[in-house]
């Protein structure tokens, strides 16, 4: 007399879709919750550059000339190819006094003609003397349209 132990056949594959089915679905709670963290990190940071943005507009309003700062700040274009299609600045801002200093930057993306068709505003906050960062701004206008960036304002501060 043979013996059997174990589940049959038709429990065994219960079981198994009963595992599948959990595991998807846990994948799929997974998969949601890196949606929304990814989402509410994006949101941050789209904030903190609107915080910095506008800090930097309201520290240049009243700035006669260029600024303080311009021998600090310098401005290089990124290939397209390496942004996406997108024209893309890399802003690098070093500072060179002995104390710790915030700096309002503005970048204007002029046309052809030298027409400035947009302007972008950063701020780069409690820099160490000597420390160095170099922030990205990236222009909202389409991507085949034919800029130049130029450093227009930096302004210790």
């Amino acid at each position: 007399m043979a013996s059997f132990s174990g589940l049959a056949p038709s429990a065994m594959a219960s079981r198994a879709a009963s595992a599948i089915a959990s595991a998807k679905a846990s994948a799929s709670a997974a998969a949601s919750s890196a949606r929304a963290r990814a989402s509410e990190f994006e949101a941050s940071v789209d904030a903190q550059i609107a915080r910095g943005s506008a800090t930097a507009e309201k520290e240049l309003k009243d700035v006669e000339g260029r600024g303080n700062a311009v021998s600090e700040v310098g401005i290089k274009g990124l290939p397209r190819n390496e942004t996406s299609g997108l024209l893309a600045v890399m802003v690098t801002v070093t500072n060179k006094t002995g104390s710790k200093a915030s700096y309002a930057v503005q970048v204007d993306f002029d046309d052809k003609s030298g027409k400035v068709v947009e302007t972008r505003f950063l701020s780069v906050e409690d820099l160490d003397p000597g420390e160095k960062q170099q922030p990205i701004v990236v222009s909202r206008q389409a991507g085949d349209a034919q800029l130049t960036p130029r450093l227009a304002k930096a302004q210790r501060y």
